[in-house]
């Protein structure tokens, strides 16, 4: 017998925590992914709008 229990030996409880903690992982694993592929950007649009103010300062 395996160490995780199967499913259709699981409570309905067991089973509402599981589909939980499934969605709570998908969902973190989701907002990582879209923070890393934002975060270069970010760097970009802040460099440029200081290039933007520094420039117009000058003015």
């Amino acid at each position: 017998m395996s160490l995780i229990p199967r499913w259709e030996y699981m409570t309905d409880e067991a089973k509402a925590i599981a589909k939980k903690v499934l969605l709570s992982a998908l969902v973190l694993s989701l907002s990582i992914w879209l923070i890393r592929a934002l975060i270069p950007w970010l760097v970009v649009v802040l460099f440029g709008y200081w290039t933007y103010k520094s420039f117009s300062k000058r003015n």
